[in-house]
């Protein structure tokens, strides 16, 4: 078929051409909106799950639908080298410049906040200051939200901000990608800065997404974030959620699939948003006319592997030294196709070593996300089909 008029759209964050399967998350966000315009009292949010399950979608989904009730948003994606004083400063001067407050006297006094925020940089942070022009004319404040210490800092910034919104009735919402990768003090200073503003009442969340340990990173922080935030887990997309990814925008083309080929495309991708565009887009290329049948998916199925095997995730494996490749390995042998969790100490084991002298492999790759600790002594992929990918592909 007409590969122009290809509507599946496998690529980091983007937007599939039918968001399916997401319904009750979205519809629990129009909750919470409709709750902080209230006035009533709501948690922050965070998303977790695998990658390659839609978390970033739809955390750009969640934002479009603040931005469509008029609030101010921002968004950063977290580094596990970098501060976020920077990228909040930027993210929330794009939240302030949304709320468009008719009073410019308020406004540039929460602007003077903001800037002092954002220069106040100490330790290896210090360059930033010189690099960074925010772009804001008034004068940096004195004496508020300049102290240096994040999160009496944060805390400061964050609750002028809502005041400012609360001003015009709208909100502030502040997204964060990748948060697993935010650093430790700044992640206990946006726990204290949430439990501040939750007890205020003040129109601000925090929507954060990351992976499945991302919850006791933040229990680790502070002991009541698991109260602070309301936790949403997202997943594989059950069986009618996937078919409609796949029916929705082929039927907008005038194309359709044969039952047996969607029973194929579901056994392929397993559920996951990412797989599910990636082995649809390929089908969709090698059938010749609608309907699409099993024989198109059999014949798409290895093209569509190949694929990923180099981008999805031969290129997850490529950044990893060979001691880390050889403990992910041992992981696959031990946890099977499914990429099963399996214990630290098996590893260890299966590896002739003593646990001792692997935890700098294994905490290599938790920071580079590519495995996490899915419980104490537990460790598991954190990229779906990944221990398939290194059983069908032999270490060097």
């Amino acid at each position: 078929m007409d590969p122009v008029r290809n509507p599946y759209a496998p690529g980091a964050g983007q937007r599939p051409p039918e968001l399916a399967g997401r319904d009750d998350e979205l519809s629990a966000f129009d909750v919470v909106l409709e709750r902080i315009a209230r006035g009533r009292p709501e948690r922050s949010l965070v998303l977790t799950g695998l990658r390659g399950v839609g978390k970033t979608v739809l955390l750009n989904q969640l934002r479009s639908a603040a931005i469509g009730r008029g609030w101010g948003t921002g968004k950063i994606e977290a580094r596990p080298d970098q501060s976020l004083r920077r990228p909040v400063s930027s993210a929330l001067h794009m939240a302030l410049r949304e709320l468009r407050h008719p009073d410019q006297d308020s406004m540039d006094a929460v602007l003077s906040t903001l800037k002092a925020f954002a220069q106040r940089a100490v330790g290896s942070d210090a360059k930033v200051r010189d690099r960074w022009q925010p772009g804001i004319d008034v004068p940096a404040a004195s004496g508020r939200a300049d102290s240096g210490d994040m999160e009496i800092d944060l805390v400061e910034l964050l609750s002028d901000a809502a005041g400012l919104a609360a001003d015009v009735g709208k909100g502030v919402a502040l997204f964060i990608d990748e948060m697993q990768d935010v650093q430790a003090p700044d992640v206990s200073a946006i726990c204290a800065a949430c439990h501040e503003l939750s007890q205020q009442g003040a129109p601000l969340i925090v929507v954060g997404a990351g992976l499945p340990h991302l919850p006791a990173v933040l229990s680790a922080s502070k002991s009541y974030s698991e109260r602070l935030f309301r936790y949403l887990r997202i997943d594989r997309l059950d069986r009618a959620a996937a078919d409609r990814a796949l029916l929705a925008p082929a039927e907008r083309e005038d194309v359709t699939f044969d039952p047996a080929a969607l029973d194929a495309l579901y056994a392929a991708a397993d559920g996951y948003p990412y797989f599910v565009q990636a082995y649809g887009k390929v089908t969709w290329d090698v059938a010749a006319a609608s309907p699409v049948t099993a024989a198109d998916v059999a014949m798409a199925a290895p093209v569509a592997e190949a694929e990923l095997a180099v981008g999805f995730f031969g290129s997850r494996y490529d950044r990893a030294t060979p001691a880390e490749r050889e403990y992910m390995h041992a992981m696959a042998e031990l946890g099977g196709p499914q990429g099963a969790a399996v214990a630290t100490s098996e590893v260890a084991v299966s590896l002739g070593r003593k646990p001792a002298s692997l935890s700098p492999a294994r905490d290599s790759l938790i920071k580079k996300g590519l495995v996490y600790s899915a419980e104490r002594g537990q460790i598991a992929f954190t990229v779906p089909h990944f221990g398939r990918y290194l059983l069908s592909h032999p270490s060097d």
